[in-house]
Order: structure tokens, then C-alpha cells, then sequence
């Protein structure tokens, strides 16, 4: 259920925003598999925009 309540609140969500989907990761898995988190592309988007 994650993805598709991310995938809504994308859609609603105001610009400036970016849907990264982690291929082969779960929920569960972005909480402390830190090899699959995308750190680059939050460090990234971050940056320029806060």
C-alpha cells in the first residue's frame, strides 16, 4: 500500500516535487537498508530547494 499512497499524494502534492521509486526495496526496507536508500537524489533535492 505504500507506493500507491505515495503515488496519491504525488499527484497531489505542490511543485517543487519528485516521486523516486527504489526498485527491489520495500516499505520496510527504506527504514534502515541504508545500500538502498537514494541519498544523492534527497541530498540533491534538499539542496535545492530549502
Amino acid at each position: 500500500m505504500s507506493r500507491s499512497f505515495s503515488e496519491d499524494a504525488y499527484k497531489a502534492a505542490n511543485e517543487p516535487k519528485e516521486l523516486v521509486i527504489t526498485p527491489g526495496a520495500n516499505h520496510i526496507d527504506l527504514y534502515d537498508r541504508v545500500d538502498l536508500i537514494p541519498f544523492d537524489k534527497l541530498e540533491a533535492f534538499f539542496k535545492e530547494y530549502l
